[in-house]
């Protein structure tokens, strides 16, 4: 039995032993992408990390009100006393696809469970969508090893779990499917069903945008492959109607949105593919009136002109009113932009990628995608049966560039790189199997070369997903969602569940919460009460108010808060009980292990302050006026003792260089007399549990407080 033996036939569709082949690989893809992204389900059912809190609570919003309402929605519990214009700055089409979605396929699930579910699921479809994209380059063996790539690839895996109902996992499925549309309707022979295919492009292009403005990139990719389309292809008459069309239909729907609206079809975004299209369109006129011997050169020329142009511009830029994109989207364009923002530079998905990481996260997809660009490049390539289109093999070595390009700046990018990396790495792969089931041996031989080529990429495939045992990508994906640990070192726990609890049962229904940005989402959803600041980012300048208070005396903090009419303040703190004193008995505490305590330093760079008047060397240990003069000292319910130098064991009343700081519990704010008082400590910090744990406290403001 072979790859076409005849299994039965449905009306006139004869189905074949490959299609069952492509079913079962695709079903496995699924299956193992879904189980990886599972793994989070096993420490409890809850939202992962801070954005995806919004994200259902919009959604929420829309299904219990509809989309005029929704759409009209000034959120008064948000970034107090603004409040923020939902539609104006949120991910639209991820709260519409999945209010759509839950309406037709919820079952009996509520709406959280089913937001749970919801990136696991379209990120694990995502492993058809790009068999079918790939599988244009390079047929159906590639586009069934981007579907396993893809299943297992760890940046992807990373920003689609169980709970992670945020931006990327929607926005990837929607830029796959109008990538798809786009190629297959320029490669289509039937007109009609390219127009309408380029049109649907268009508007499933405008989708993505509208639920991950991270896809500025599939922009940029198509701009620089429509500028290369008058040089690759002949058929100019198709490209001058279709082209125009596509981005056309991309920018007109973008309009029907407010993100990501005027402000890219006018902006950079918008310039990145009207720009390439008025080239088209003239070097196609250009060549077309030129003599033969000279199509190629007066091509050239002009798009020459438009780069030195082009470079002009964006040199003049900074002083013209050009809509610009936030600084994270102009330095994808550019990693070589560097900030001095401290806002910017504290979130830790800003972080730079290093070598070490970009292996970790690309392994043998690496190898498998050089292999890809240096058979496409190959003139052999073109001799074989397996035949790559000029134009697609130009658009898959842009998209393989641009991805690694831009995945240099922001860790958060690296997805790109894995898109990039995976149809290259698809397209290699699949032209070396070719080529290695094409090696005549004797039957024998024959049989044990393909076996041992086979267990050989098996091995490969495998490898980074078994080993090291504890850091491989699998278990990178096991780990419990933020809400149980604070983004922290420390076990998990309910602390911050029983909180927000506490938070919605214990507090007036008009109370104004003031926490640091990472917990706003957390508050106001969870709580149901109004915060301040959260991770929308959306008033830089209240952002640092709030750092501001942190870093100031108690005295002028209360006074701040009391003006930006703050009824409790909540905080996070994480410490380690390692050991006790031997004369008091009390246990003794490092307090560092990624709560508030550890971000100190970026409160005082955010509020102005000079973080070495207030830390000590080590950019760990406070200082004396750190514990004893700003709000955030007073807060922590923590002092330190003694200090302790790990290798030597020698302590000391004093900080010396090397040494730990060593502390012991102690709540300052407890009565009536102070700024703040406590209110609720969560039950980790009642527990003296040797060991990493956290815990959350809420003050109240002492409206009676006289300074």
């Amino acid at each position: 039995m072979n790859a076409q033996t005849k299994l039965f036939q449905v009306s006139s569709f004869n189905f074949k032993v490959n299609h069952l082949i492509i079913i079962g690989v695709l079903i496995l893809a699924f299956s193992t992408s879904f189980l990886i992204r599972s793994q989070g389900a096993q420490y409890g059912n809850q939202l992962d990390e801070f954005d995806p809190f919004f994200n259902f609570r919009a959604t929420e919003y829309l299904i219990e009100n509809g989309f005029s309402e929704y759409f009209e929605w000034h959120d008064d519990k948000s970034w107090y006393p603004q409040g923020r214009d939902v539609s104006a700055t949120s991910q639209v089409m991820l709260h519409v696809t999945a209010a759509i979605t839950y309406q037709i396929f919820s079952g009996n699930l509520n709406l959280y469970d089913f937001t749970i579910l919801f990136p696991a699921v379209i990120g694990s479809l995502t492993v058809i969508v790009i068999f079918g994209l790939v599988r244009l380059f390079g047929g159906i063996i590639a586009g069934l090893f981007a579907s396993l790539f893809f299943a297992i690839s760890l940046p992807i895996l990373l920003r689609g779990t169980v709970g992670w109902f945020k931006s990327e996992p929607l926005g990837i499925f929607y830029g796959l499917i109008g990538l798809y549309l786009f190629l297959s309707g320029i490669q289509s022979k039937n007109k009609k069903i390219a127009f309408l295919k380029i049109i649907l492009a268009g508007v499933t292009m405008t989708f993505s945008m509208a639920s991950w403005g991270g896809n500025y990139f599939f922009a940029i990719v198509l701009g620089l492959f429509i500028l290369a389309l008058p040089f690759i292809r002949k058929d100019h008459k198709f490209l001058v109607y279709s082209i125009p069309l596509f981005v056309g239909s991309f920018l007109l729907s973008a309009l029907m949105f407010e993100r990501p609206g005027i402000g890219f079809v006018f902006g950079i975004g918008g310039i990145f593919l009207i720009i390439p299209t008025v080239f088209l369109v003239v070097c196609i006129f250009v060549q077309k009136i030129s003599p033969d011997k000279n199509k190629i050169r007066n091509g050239l020329f002009l798009l020459l002109s438009l780069i030195i142009v082009g470079s002009i511009v964006l040199v003049i830029s900074d002083e013209s009113n050009l809509p610009l994109p936030s600084f994270r989207y102009l330095n994808a364009v550019n990693p070589f932009l560097t900030t001095t923002d401290p806002l910017t530079d504290s979130v830790a998905e800003h972080a730079t990628t290093s070598i070490d990481n970009s292996f970790l996260m690309h392994s043998f997809l690496m190898i498998f995608a050089g292999i890809g660009i240096w058979l496409m490049l190959s003139n052999k390539i073109t001799t074989t049966k397996f035949l790559i289109k000029n134009d697609l093999r130009v658009f898959a070595l842009i998209i393989g560039i641009v991805g690694v390009y831009v995945s240099s700046t922001f860790m958060r990018l690296e997805v790109f790189a894995s898109i990039s990396l995976i149809i290259l790495a698809s397209i290699g792969l699949a032209i070396l199997t070719k080529e290695i089931f094409k090696i005549e041996f004797d039957k024998n031989k024959k049989f044990i070369f393909r076996i041992s080529y086979i267990v050989i990429i098996g091995l490969i495939f495998l490898l980074p997903l078994t080993y090291p045992s504890n850091s491989n990508w699998i278990t990178y994906g096991d780990r419990a969602p933020i809400i149980f640990t604070g983004a922290s070192n420390t076990p998990p726990s309910n602390d911050w569940l029983e909180t927000l609890e506490w938070i919605k049962l214990n507090t007036p229904e008009d109370s104004v919460i003031g926490a640091w940005w990472d917990y706003g989402y957390w508050i106001t959803t969870m709580s149901e009460r109004t915060t301040l600041i959260d991770n929308a980012t959306l008033a830089d300048n209240q952002i640092k108010k709030f750092a501001k208070i942190l870093i100031s005396p108690p005295d002028e903090a209360w006074e701040m808060l009391n003006e930006w009419e703050v009824d409790y303040v909540v905080i996070f703190v994480a410490a380690n009980n390692f050991t006790y004193d031997i004369e008091s008995g009390l246990p003794l505490y490092t307090v560092e292990g990624g709560g508030d305590e550890s971000k100190k330093m970026w409160f005082m760079s955010i509020g102005g302050f000079n973080p070495s008047d207030y830390i000590h060397s080590d950019g760990l240990s406070g200082k004396p006026l750190f514990w004893n003069e700003t709000l955030l000292g007073k807060l922590i319910p923590f002092t330190p003792g003694i200090y302790w130098h790990p290798q030597t064991q020698e302590n000391s009343k004093f900080y010396k260089p090397g040494f730990t700081e060593i502390s012991f519990k102690e709540v300052k704010f407890t009565s009536d007399h102070h700024p703040l008082k406590l209110v609720y400590v969560s039950d980790s910090f009642k527990e003296d549990i040797r060991g990493p744990s956290h815990s959350v406290l809420v003050y109240e403001i002492n409206k009676n407080y006289t300074p």
